[in-house]
């Protein structure tokens, strides 16, 4: 049975639908006008070998980036969550490190079913890449995580460049979650029973 989903949220500050496929072949469109975080959630997807279409709108003239950001977040979280079920079988523990010329990044992460982020990037508050605050990484990863239930410590090791930080960042949450969702057998593995 295919793990996918598709899944709309509606709010007064945004509309955003997501289809996911855990098994995909890597058919990825992202339609979101905030500025270098479709790269970001391109190459997560790509490393984690989904099918995702993403179509996002929101207040960005009126207010800023973040109502949108952080609710892609949540809608992402969402359709992993979904698209895991009752987690029987799965790998359940992911990890990645990704290098992109200066810049090393982390990914290790749980489907525990408890969310939590642990988040250590070494650029100071401000750091804009382009016209992308950087703080909002920080935001989507915090719904993302307590959205898809699940625990992840992300860092950035180091890097002189915030834009290859991040995306070797965003690449290894996609690797860590390709390995952490595969199917390997038949077991739930958690001593309490239950993800």
């Amino acid at each position: 049975m295919a793990r996918e989903v598709t899944l709309r949220r509606t709010t007064k500050e945004t509309d955003v639908e997501v289809f996911l496929r855990l098994e995909g072949e890597r058919r990825i469109t992202v339609a979101l006008f905030v500025p270098f975080f479709p790269h970001l959630l391109e190459a997560l997807a790509f490393h984690a070998g989904w099918d995702l279409s993403l179509r996002a709108e929101g207040d960005a003239e009126r207010v800023d980036d973040h109502h949108v950001v952080e609710d892609v977040g949540i809608v992402l979280g969402e359709a992993l969550h979904a698209c895991l079920g009752d987690k029987k079988g799965i790998r359940r523990f992911g990890e990645a490190f990704v290098p992109m010329d200066d810049a090393l990044s982390m990914a290790v992460l749980d489907l525990s079913g408890r969310p939590y982020l642990v988040y250590d990037i070494p650029f100071p508050p401000g750091t804009r890449i382009g016209n992308f605050e950087m703080a909002l990484l920080e935001e989507f990863l915090r719904a993302f995580t307590s959205s898809a239930r699940l625990t992840l410590h992300a860092k950035i090791w180091w890097g002189k460049n915030a834009h290859h930080a991040s995306e070797a960042l965003f690449k290894a949450v996609g690797r860590a979650l390709h390995e952490a969702t595969q199917v390997v057998g038949d077991t739930l593995l958690s001593t309490k029973g239950i993800l």
